[in-house]
């Protein structure tokens, strides 16, 4: 594989170079604010929220753990880390898998879904202050359009891609 020399690169225009660290800007300073909530009002990071959520809306509130992962968008290795944290707080269980042997599966306790019962309204809050609010419903509809197309663009299906979830 060739790397890049900087004659080789198509660097960014002004106008990119703006939209590129407004949404770099936003980004880090959403993910702060939430998070900042989610500790204030539960103790918990966001990422760990997620993973409440995905587990509150799958059958049976559990999932294999690989699924868990690709759903999270984050690695095996962190999302083991965020089970084992869930587990200590009594939110979370792992079980066997029973059709495969070797793997495994979160499950969300009841305790775990009190919490999120508790903590959903005011997470549902800061989004909608911090990002909804602040935004036309055409807006919404273009961000929607927009960040579902980057996602498309950054997860391949064929064998081998690169993704949190695989490592």
């Amino acid at each position: 594989m060739k790397t890049a020399t900087a004659e080789d690169t198509r660097w960014l225009t002004d106008e990119e170079q703006r939209i590129w660290r407004a949404y770099m800007h936003a980004a880090t300073l959403l993910e702060d604010h939430l998070d900042r909530q989610l500790q204030r009002d539960a103790g918990m990071p966001h990422v760990y929220y997620g993973l409440l959520v995905q587990l509150a809306e799958a059958p049976g509130r559990r999932l294999r753990m690989t699924e868990l992962a690709m759903q999270a968008k984050i690695t095996r290795s962190r999302l083991s880390h965020a089970v084992a944290r869930l587990e200590k707080s009594g939110w979370v269980r792992r079980e066997e898998c029973p059709s495969d042997k070797r793997g495994q599966l979160a499950v969300l306790t009841d305790e775990g879904q009190e919490v999120l019962a508790r903590t959903a309204p005011g997470h549902v809050a800061a989004v909608r202050q911090a990002l909804f609010g602040r935004l036309t419903p055409e807006q919404q509809q273009s961000l929607g359009e927009i960040m579902t197309i980057v996602a498309e663009g950054l997860q391949p299906q064929g064998a081998g891609a690169d993704l949190p979830w695989l490592r």
